[in-house]
C-alpha cells in the first residue's frame, strides 16, 4: 500500500510526530502530510497512514496512536510514542532507503531505538522528565523542537502550520545526522580493529585518520593500549583513551610537564622537535609531523608505565 496521505494531529506539535513524519515522508515522498483531528481524516483507510492520533494501534490498518487505554508497550513494559511505533514498523525500510549497507541496517536500527527513539518515547509519555538532564533540560531535542511553536497570541492563522514544517526540517537534520554518525561508527570499527591487530603489543594505536575508536578498542579487548595517534588536516594528533563511556578518566594522561604548552615551550619540555600543542587537561596533544607525534606518544607511554609501576 502506497499512501496518499500521512495523517497526524493538528494543534501543537511534539518530537514524536515530527520524527515520525520525517521517517514516513522519506519513504512516501508523494504523500501529503495532513494535520487534523477531524473524524474523516483520522479514520483508517487504504489511502493513508495515521499516527499520534486516532485512538488505536493497528499496524494492518496503518494507524499508530499511543494515547488510548491499552496503549502498546515494549517487551520490557516501557511505553511507545508514535515515533517508537513508526520506527518499529518502518525504521528498517527508512534506513535501507538511506542507502546503508544491508548488513548494518539491523544494528543501526537497534542502536537508534535504544539511544534516540526510546528517550523520546519516554518523554512524550511522561515516563521520564526532561529534568533528568539537569540544567541542560532546555537543550534536549524534544524541548528545542517544541520551542519552535508560535507564541500563544500569534495572529497569523497559518503560523502553527508553518512552524510545524519548519520544525520538520530541523527534526530531519537531527535524525539524519544521528544515523550518519552511527553508520560512520560501524565503518570505523573495521578500520580500528585492523589497526589494533597491526599494533600487536604496542601501547600506541596508529590510525589512518581521525575516527571513532573507543568502542572498537573495547570490543577488541586491547586493554594494553594507552594512546592513539592519527593525522589531521595539517598536523598529527595524539589523544588518550577514555576508560568508560561515562566520565573523562583516561587509561593514561599525557605528561603533566606538557600541560598547556605550545610550540617552542612544548618542544623544550618534551625534547621532541615538531611538538606543537598539549591541552591543559592532558587528554590531547598535537605535532607537526608523524614522527614527532609518535615520539611524543612513546614518551607518554614511558611516563605512564613509570607511574603505574610506582
Amino acid at each position: 500500500m502506497t499512501p496518499d496521505f500521512l495523517v497526524t494531529h493538528s494543534g501543537g506539535f511534539h518530537a514524536d510526530e515530527l520524527l515520525s513524519s520525517v521517517v514516513l515522508s522519506q519513504l512516501f515522498p508523494q504523500a501529503r502530510v495532513v494535520r487534523s483531528r477531524a473524524p474523516e481524516w483520522i479514520t483508517p483507510g487504504t489511502d493513508r497512514i495515521i499516527y499520534d492520533v486516532g485512538g488505536a494501534y493497528d499496524a494492518d490498518a496503518q494507524i499508530f496512536d499511543h494515547h488510548q487505554r491499552g496503549a502498546p508497550l515494549r517487551e520490557d513494559g516501557q511505553p511507545y510514542s508514535s515515533f517508537g511505533l513508526i520506527w518499529k514498523h518502518y525504521g528498517r525500510d527508512y534506513l535501507a532507503a538511506r542507502s546503508l549497507p544491508a548488513e548494518h541496517v539491523e544494528t543501526i536500527h537497534a542502536a537508534l531505538d535504544a539511544s534516540f527513539v526510546l528517550p523520546i518515547d519516554l518523554l512524550d509519555n511522561g515516563a521520564m522528565s526532561p529534568a533528568v538532564a539537569g540544567p541542560l533540560a532546555v537543550l534536549t531535542l524534544p524541548i528545542l523542537l517544541e520551542t519552535l511553536k508560535p507564541v500563544f497570541d500569534e495572529p497569523d492563522p497559518e503560523a502553527l502550520e508553518l512552524a510545524f514544517h519548519a520544525a520538520l526540517g530541523i527534526a530531519r537534520s537531527f535524525l539524519e545526522a544521528k544515523i550518519a554518525g552511527s553508520a560512520a561508527k560501524l565503518r570505523a570499527e573495521d578500520i580500528v580493529l585492523q589497526a589494533v591487530t597491526e599494533a600487536g603489543e604496542n601501547r600506541v594505536l596508529e590510525l589512518p585518520m581521525g575516527m571513532p575508536f573507543r568502542s572498537a578498542v573495547m570490543k577488541s579487548g586491547a586493554d594494553h593500549l594507552l594512546f592513539v595517534v592519527h593525522p589531521r588536516d595539517k598536523d598529527w594528533c595524539l589523544t588518550g583513551i577514555r576508560r568508560a563511556d561515562e566520565g573523562f578518566e583516561l587509561r593514561a594522561d599525557l605528561p603533566a610537564a606538557w600541560a598547556g604548552l605550545t610550540n617552542a615551550d612544548l618542544e623544550a619540555a618534551c625534547g621532541v622537535e615538531g611538538a606543537s600543542f598539549c591541552h591543559n587537561g592532558r587528554f590531547i596533544a598535537a605535532a607537526r609531523t608523524r614522527q614527532a607525534a609518535l615520539a611524543m606518544a612513546e614518551l607518554a607511554v614511558s611516563e605512564a608505565a613509570d607511574t603505574i609501576q610506582g
